[in-house]
């Protein structure tokens, strides 16, 4: 089977994600169109948005990446795949329980564990297209994949923060958003090597 379904699909459920998030966000009421009024009734939740926004991009992102390597999938890369997206459709009540709670510890926990459990998700479609004809491709062009491997360990360290300062706990994921935005070349230095 083709790639061309499953990346659409992706691609609908990320935007999706991202609409539902931002709907969550609750502006300032008419009556007090303030700075203080803004931070007050939406900082928060705007600063989660930011975040969470930054995640769906960044595994919009890889995933595209990921899959200019592959030629062909079968029913395992569908479902996981399909796990990763579940993971990932999670992050808009993750996220709004968190921006609800104003970061109370147990939503920062949950929250880090849906980032783990993407992460979990990412890896094992990356295992499972690893099995596939193109598998060879994607396993060469990946390489080490140190920020893959470092980035769960992050979210480890922010859950268990989180169990004593919830704010605290938040950091090691930004940490993890802020190295995932630094551009990832290696698919396409490795496509460009290719065709060179």
């Amino acid at each position: 089977m083709t790639t061309s379904r499953l990346e659409a699909f992706s691609d609908g459920v990320l935007a999706i994600v991202i609409t539902v998030m931002v709907l969550e966000l609750k502006p300032p009421s008419p009556e007090d169109a303030t700075w203080h009024s803004l931070i007050h009734t939406s900082g928060v939740g705007l600063l989660t948005y930011v975040l969470s926004f930054v995640y769906i991009g960044i595994y919009w992102s890889n995933h595209h990446h990921l899959f200019q390597l592959v030629d062909d999938v079968d029913g395992t890369v569908l479902w996981a795949n399909l796990h990763l997206l579940f993971w990932l459709s999670i992050v808009p009540f993750t996220n709004g329980w968190l921006d609800e709670s104003n970061v109370d510890e147990v939503p920062t926990v949950v929250y880090g564990l849906n980032l783990l459990a993407a992460a979990i998700a990412y890896y094992l479609l990356q295992l499972a297209i690893f099995r596939t004809p193109s598998g060879d491709r994607a396993r060469a062009a990946l390489g080490s994949d140190l920020k893959g491997k470092l980035s769960p360990v992050l979210y480890v360290v922010g859950i268990l923060l989180a169990l004593v300062n919830p704010y605290a706990g938040l950091v090691p994921a930004v940490i993890v958003a802020l190295t995932w935005l630094v551009p990832d070349r290696r698919v396409e230095r490795f496509l460009a090597a290719e065709r060179g």
